[in-house]
């Protein structure tokens, strides 16, 4: 269908608190993404469909035209980029912190002051890249995907630089969080390109999606 928009979603925790939203915007899907093995969900309206994607491809999906808006969140946002996507919305959901945690007894500090070449694990590689170059802190960045709190209690690295909810999870493994980078927050996002040639059929989405996260920023 021509004028149909697709939404690219992530499943987990993007779904399941976006879902809420998407009932109060006035969009049911018509099968259980948790639970189908489909990767396009109809909904309950025949020109709206979901996209589920891997969360870190949601901005990329957006950006090249496959999905016209999506939901990511700003921590896969800023390691993207962001080229070729319009940010309306912070939708206040998933949120969280991205911190720098090291062992509970290493004086990272003192690393800091002394000048110390620091090894640092994390997936968010651009993130930690850009935070420690403006602090002028020399870095070793080890690429990890899963599993970030071993990497200090094996030796691996010095610190890491990852999301943080509660803070249990760092604490169970006896690491603690040293330094914030940015809070963290799911938001909208639109492709640039298809909000200009097609704002009469995307701007009502956008609209929707505002009034259901109580207006947005």
């Amino acid at each position: 269908m021509k004028d149909s928009i697709s939404i690219a979603l992530s499943k987990g925790r993007i779904f399941e608190e976006t879902a809420h939203l998407l009932a109060r915007a006035g969009l049911r899907p018509l099968e259980d993404p948790e639970a189908s093995r489909k990767l396009v969900i109809a909904t309950n309206r025949s020109d709206v469909r979901l996209i589920i994607v891997r969360a870190s491809d949601t901005p990329t999906y957006v950006q090249h035209g496959a999905a016209d808006l999506g939901i990511a969140g700003h921590d896969v946002l800023h390691e993207h980029g962001g080229a070729g996507l319009y940010q309306p919305l912070d939708l206040g959901i998933a949120t969280c912190r991205m911190i720098v945690a090291v062992r509970n007894g290493f004086d990272y500090e003192d690393a800091v002051r002394r000048g110390a070449r620091l090894r640092v694990a994390t997936k968010y590689v651009r993130t930690a890249r850009e935070h420690f170059a403006q602090k002028g802190v020399h870095v070793d960045l080890i690429r990890l995907y899963g599993s970030m709190e071993l990497a200090p209690i094996t030796g691996l690295a010095d610190a890491i630089v990852d999301l943080v909810s509660s803070g249990s999870t760092l604490k169970a493994n006896d690491l603690v969080a040293v330094e914030d980078i940015m809070p963290v927050s799911a938001r909208l996002i639109v492709n640039q390109a298809a909000l200009k040639t097609r704002r009469a059929s995307l701007q009502p989405m956008i609209d929707a999606f505002a009034r259901a996260a109580g207006g947005g920023q």
